[in-house]
């Protein structure tokens, strides 16, 4: 019977795995290039910040000379419950300095949710509002893109996010890996069958009026995927803009990686039970595979949980007298299931091609399998504590300009 069950299992695994291949196969071409518009979109650059005066000015000097006319964007930058000099350092570069301290509401999520309610009081109303993160950099040519976004009837865009210091650590290079899959194989995809988008938590641009009428209210520990969720179950797909680029600062050590990893599993948790059953449901009732697809997506952390439970126990299998012969798959047809393994590795040195890697980068490829292996705990971790919902924010030692992390690439 266990044998029977966990045969059943790994073939409805399988097929997702299989699904998931079959969408790279629409990523091998990039989206058509999208109608240039002269920019007349307003924008407020949100910067979500906590105790970020190490990083945030950097931010703030690349955002102040975007090629977008200044008189077009203002920066805010929300001090969340900060105790240290970003507030200063914010108005010393002449933008805006949002306090606030709320303890017992912390994250990204509440402060954001703070920031519109403020943000809709204020005299100037803005056509768009964008997000980012306080140890981001950004594109010269962002707020282009999303004019053009906005204009063409987009309301909710995520650009391509990228990797500020891929070759700090093989940490950093293996999230610079994932960063390459995830745009060439997960976000295009979607992108070129019409399919919703996923926002990243950064790099993300919003059509003020949808804020206004549904307000935030994405307050988990991952508010990018439940406004992602909530987006499509209102019948709005976010969508994908692979032109201009967004890049965020990945953590040097595996602590400190796997504390954030931590977090974004447990949100993510709490995201699949609340929105996996409605936009199944809502999909199949409607034939939309838009919300099924979306509803597949939300589970990915359930598929990756009891994938590699089922892992382990095989491997225990192995080495018993029982051996695996009744409740392997892989024994059961060694050549598809193998090839789809050997397929979804191959796509990742195929990703970094494509997106053109820096050289360096290729050798954190021999490392990238004990990446993936160490979110096993960490998502077995996350599924006992899923309630806990307290944020934790990721330190930074140094600051990073975007001159310096061009030349770095060049080179």
């Amino acid at each position: 019977m266990l044998d029977k069950i966990m045969l059943s299992v790994q073939v409805f695994l399988a097929l997702i795995g299989a699904y998931q291949l079959f969408l790279t196969f629409f990523g091998w071409y990039r989206p058509k290039n999208k109608k240039m518009y002269a920019p007349q979109k307003s924008f407020a650059v949100l910067v979500a910040a906590h105790n970020e005066e190490q990083v945030v000015g950097a931010l703030i000097e690349n955002l102040k000379t975007l090629d977008y006319p200044r008189e077009l964007y203002d920066i805010f930058v929300i001090c969340d419950n900060c105790t240290d000099n970003t507030a200063d350092i914010a108005r010393h570069h002449g933008v805006y300095a949002m306090e606030r301290h709320n303890p017992n509401l912390r994250g990204k999520g509440y402060a954001i949710e703070w920031m519109l309610k403020e943000l809709w009081k204020r005299e100037r109303q803005y056509d768009g509002i964008v997000m980012f993160d306080a140890d981001n950099l950004v594109s010269p040519d962002y707020l282009i893109h999303m004019n053009n976004d906005l204009c063409s009837g987009s309301r909710v865009i995520q650009a391509y996010l990228d990797t500020k210091n891929p070759n700090d650590s093989w940490i950093t290079g293996s999230f610079a890996i994932s960063f390459f899959y995830a745009n060439r194989f997960v976000q295009t995809p979607r992108s070129n069958l019409g399919l919703a988008n996923y926002l990243g938590g950064t790099g993300m641009c919003f059509d003020s009026a949808l804020l206004k009428q549904v307000g935030w209210r994405a307050t988990s520990l991952v508010e990018d995927l439940e406004f992602s969720m909530m987006c499509v179950q209102m019948g709005i797909k976010p969508t994908y803009n692979y032109e201009t680029r967004v890049y965020d600062e990945k953590p040097l050590s595996f602590s400190a990686s796997a504390k954030q990893r931590l977090r974004w599993m447990q949100g993510h948790f709490e995201v699949a039970k609340r929105f996996f059953f409605p936009l199944l449901w809502q999909g199949i009732k409607t034939g939309s595979w838009v919300k099924i697809d979306a509803a597949i997506y939300s589970a990915n952390v359930y598929n990756f949980f009891f994938g590699a439970i089922l892992t382990v126990m095989l491997w225990i299998q192995s080495m018993t007298d029982h051996g695996t012969a009744n409740s392997a798959l892989v024994h059961v047809n060694p050549v598809l299931i193998n090839s789809i393994s050997l397929a979804i590795y191959v796509l990742l040195p195929m990703a970094m091609l494509i997106e053109k890697a820096n050289k360096k980068t290729y050798k954190y490829l021999l490392l990238y399998p004990i990446f993936m292996l160490s979110w096993w705990p960490i998502t077995f971790y996350a599924f006992f504590t899923q309630n806990n919902k307290q944020w934790s924010h990721t330190e930074h030692t140094r600051v990073i300009r975007l001159d310096e992390m061009k030349s770095k690439q060049v080179s």
